[in-house]
């Protein structure tokens, strides 16, 4: 099932506490604080991946949270950081936070693997072994670990092409993908056939390139007739050398 919407909640990790802790030594009954610091809470990173080409895998699941860090302990030990969260999106998905209507895009993620952290993780609190002093050698104070970023994202997947074919339904686009290209669109004789886009791969003197076969758009769309702005929002056109880089979703 093709999915270019998705509405997900995620959640850095918290950082681990510090500790409070003394030197304990046979023959030094006075030892001094060794409370360790709490380690850093894990980040949440979101990174575009070429072997997915839908948000259906955040139907359901919808709440992501990264691990908190470990508090520290005695003998100045820092506590493990927590594990970063790796969420993989397709590529060409807009990462946007807000409310319905004002949405600030905070990623665009068009490039395959590069890692984008959204949520950093807490710090973690200092020890008591932080807060020695000449006045105070025996600090009994420690710090808690801070708290991880909460936020609710909206997800968008923009499917990229070199070339879009968009015109009025029964225009004749899938035909044409189905002659250009290998992909197997659905081809029938009444209006909105195509529902979602269809990617095929063509290729004209030696170079391949990417068609999508966008859903027909009437007069009227953005008013809801037809099948809405589902798709019309989303068409940008994009210059580069050697073509013209639609992004439809």
């Amino acid at each position: 099932m093709f999915v270019d919407y998705a509405k997900i909640s995620i959640e850095s990790g918290k950082g681990g506490n510090g500790h409070i802790g003394f030197r304990r030594a046979k023959y030094i009954p006075n030892g001094g604080p060794n409370g360790g610091d709490g380690g850093r809470g894990g980040d949440v990173i979101f990174v575009a991946d070429t072997g997915l080409n839908t948000l259906a895998d955040f139907r359901y699941k919808k709440n992501f949270k990264a691990e908190a860090g470990a508090d520290g302990s005695t003998n100045n030990k820092t506590g493990r950081d927590g594990e970063d969260l790796i969420i993989k999106v397709p590529v060409g998905t807009l990462v946007c936070y807000g409310w319905e209507g004002s949405h600030f895009v905070m990623a665009d993620l068009n490039t395959p693997g590069e890692p984008r952290v959204l949520a950093k993780g807490g710090r973690g609190g200092r020890g008591n072994q932080s807060f020695k002093t000449h006045s105070n050698t025996a600090p009994r104070i420690s710090e808690i670990g801070q708290p991880g970023e909460e936020v609710t994202l909206h997800l968008e997947l923009k499917v990229l092409a070199d070339l879009g074919l968009a015109g009025f339904p029964n225009a004749g686009k899938s035909t044409f993908l189905a002659r250009v290209s290998a992909a197997r669109p659905k081809i029938a004789d009444y209006p909105f056939t195509t529902l979602n886009p269809n990617l095929g791969i063509a290729m004209h003197k030696k170079v391949s390139f990417v068609v999508a076969d966008i859903p027909g758009i009437i007069e009227g769309a953005s008013e809801g007739k037809g099948l809405g702005i589902q798709f019309l929002k989303h068409i940008e056109l994009k210059c580069t050398n050697n073509f013209s880089m639609f992004k439809i979703g």
